[in-house]
């Protein structure tokens, strides 16, 4: 399941939080296309469409259509905002659990 870093989590509660976002809005990941394999699309959703999966953390909700799930299942999504104020959101793998004995 995808996951979430604190700064993630933070900026996605900043960006909902905004005015005139509808409560229980979030990010939504949806894949671009049968043309486009591999490409998502990110928008911010009032809420989730059938079939989504969703994710809640600390009031960060993310919507996943189900092949942007299946993409991100192993992914962890991080955010950065720079000294202008840009944003992004950068994935990365996430680390593997250590080995049991």
């Amino acid at each position: 399941m995808l996951a979430l870093t604190p700064t993630a989590i933070e900026v996605v509660r900043t960006i909902v939080a905004a005015d005139g976002v509808p409560e229980g809005s979030g990010l939504r990941f949806s894949a671009s296309g049968e043309d486009r394999p591999g490409e998502l699309q990110m928008t911010l959703a009032s809420g989730p469409e059938q079939n989504d999966q969703v994710l809640v953390g600390e009031g960060a909700h993310v919507f996943l259509d189900p092949q942007a799930a299946a993409f991100l299942d192993d992914k962890i999504l991080d955010a950065e905002v720079d000294e202008e104020g840009q944003l992004s959101f950068a994935l990365g793998e996430q680390a593997a659990p250590p080995a049991s004995n």
